[in-house]
């Protein structure tokens, strides 16, 4: 991450957060497996995932400060996610990193801090 002491700084602020969860969205929608657990109008979906990447990667507490505590397990318990969702998601956050000018390393420290939450979603075999 060179000089800067989050990810939040390193991706370049909320601007930057919200350039990968406009790559992101389009991926998701298209895939199979978590598409249709998404709305349609998707616009709100990827306002809250703004906010809260941005807290969740050392930013400020954006989504808590909107929508309280992220509660995020229990904010997915009602979708059933299967460990190949968790992976499909991870996925299309993989490619959206890829599209976007940060380092590769920089891509790979969010995709491990991403895979931990990913996976402690899953609430089906």
């Amino acid at each position: 991450m060179n000089n800067y002491s989050t990810i939040f700084e390193a991706v370049g602020g909320v601007e930057g957060i919200r350039k990968i969860v406009e790559a992101f969205y389009p991926k998701v929608l298209k895939n199979p497996l978590i598409g249709p657990l998404f709305p349609a109008d998707i616009d709100p979906v990827m306002d809250r995932q703004t906010l809260f990447l941005s807290q969740f990667f050392g930013g400020p507490s954006l989504y808590s400060d909107q929508h309280g505590h992220p509660m995020m397990r229990a904010r997915h318990l009602p979708f059933p996610i299967t460990p190949e969702r968790a992976e499909a998601w991870l996925g299309c956050m993989r490619e959206a990193l890829a599209e976007t000018d940060l380092p590769h390393e920089l891509q790979e420290l969010i995709l491990v801090r991403l895979s931990g939450p990913a996976h402690h979603f899953i609430n089906q075999p």
